[in-house]
């Protein structure tokens, strides 16, 4: 069974956006879990499945082998899965891995409201196409290895041109996983970017 850590700011009085952030391979490490109390703090509910049922990884690659062993088909199921009984305009969110069940959420779910998707994107064609004006943010590093340059970026700049709609922004840099502040990939200046950027989108929405 999955499980989600849900936290709600008692103080924040106004709208609140519901808002499903999918981890890295990782797994849902404290650089995680921080993120998602800096959506929270601003007033959104936010909910963190554990894809790994308990595990972390102290790298890519044994994350890789994790994900490897179950499936990672499997891994995307869990995260599509994480969805039900959420509310119908769910915002979805995903960080590397966690991107891929985000955006079949977006191709496969009606009513959600929009994406966050950080330091990955595939091409829509991967999931049977996209809905017609659904907001989206992509987020990643210039010269990070996998979004940099095995074909995310372009495929998220290719996908963004003539769609007001979707944002892309590149940040100068090389590190993959640089919003996750418990790994040494973080870049504290990198992911305030990432954070006010996300929370405007947040906002118009």
């Amino acid at each position: 069974m999955l499980r989600t850590r849900v936290v709600r700011n008692p103080s924040y009085r106004g709208a609140m956006t519901a808002i499903l952030l999918l981890h890295h391979l990782q797994g849902l490490t404290p650089g995680v879990v921080a993120l998602a109390d800096a959506f929270r703090a601003a007033g959104h509910t936010v909910h963190t499945p554990d894809l790994f049922e308990g595990r972390t990884f102290g790298s890519i690659d044994e994350g890789a082998g994790y994900a490897r062993s179950v499936g990672f088909d499997e891994v995307r199921a869990r995260g599509v899965a994480a969805a039900d009984g959420l509310p119908e305009d769910l915002v979805v969110a995903g960080i590397s891995l966690g991107v891929m069940a985000a955006q079949q959420l977006v191709a496969t779910r009606p009513g959600v409201r929009g994406a966050l998707l950080f330091e990955a994107f595939a091409g829509p064609e991967n999931f049977g196409g996209w809905p017609d004006v659904v907001p989206v943010q992509v987020h990643g590093m210039a010269d990070d290895e996998f979004f940099g340059h095995e074909g995310d970026r372009e495929a998220a700049e290719t996908f963004a041109a003539g769609r007001p709609e979707v944002e892309v922004f590149v940040y100068p840099g090389d590190r993959h996983l640089f919003v996750d502040s418990s790994l040494p990939s973080y870049d504290a200046e990198a992911t305030r970017l990432v954070l006010d950027r996300s929370l405007a989108f947040l906002d118009r929405l």
